[in-house]
C-alpha cells in the first residue's frame, strides 16, 4: 500500500518515509537506503528521516555517511527550531565510532 502512494505521489515526505521505514524494519536495507535517499534528497527540511536514516547507515557498518547524514539533520533540526531531534541526533553522532 505505501509503495502504491509513493508511487502515486513520490514526492510526500510522509508516504515516503513510511516506505523507508517499512524496508528498514523488514530487514530490505537497500530499499531503505534508496527512500531514505530520495527522500532526504526532495524534502530537505524532513528532520525524521536523517536519524533514521543516519541509524540505517551505523547499522550497515557505514560511519561516514551516518556521520555527514546527522551534520545535515541537526542543522536542519535546529534551522527548525527541533530541539528534540537535534539531541538525538547529537547523541548517535557522539556514539558512532
Amino acid at each position: 500500500m505505501l509503495e502504491e502512494f509513493v508511487g502515486k505521489k513520490p514526492d510526500d515526505a510522509f508516504s515516503r518515509y513510511g516506505l523507508a521505514m517499512e524496508c528498514m524494519n523488514s530487514g530490505d536495507a537497500g530499499a531503505a537506503d534508496q527512500h531514505f535517499r530520495v527522500l532526504i534528497e526532495t524534502n530537505t527540511e524532513y528532520v525524521p528521516a536523517y536519524l533514521m536514516y543516519a541509524q540505517l547507515l551505523v547499522r550497515e557498518s557505514r560511519g561516514e555517511e551516518a556521520r555527514a547524514i546527522l551534520s545535515s539533520g541537526i542543522a536542519t533540526a535546529e534551522k527548525k527550531g527541533d530541539q528534540h531531534a537535534r539531541s538525538e541526533m547529537e547523541t548517535l553522532l557522539a556514539e558512532i565510532r
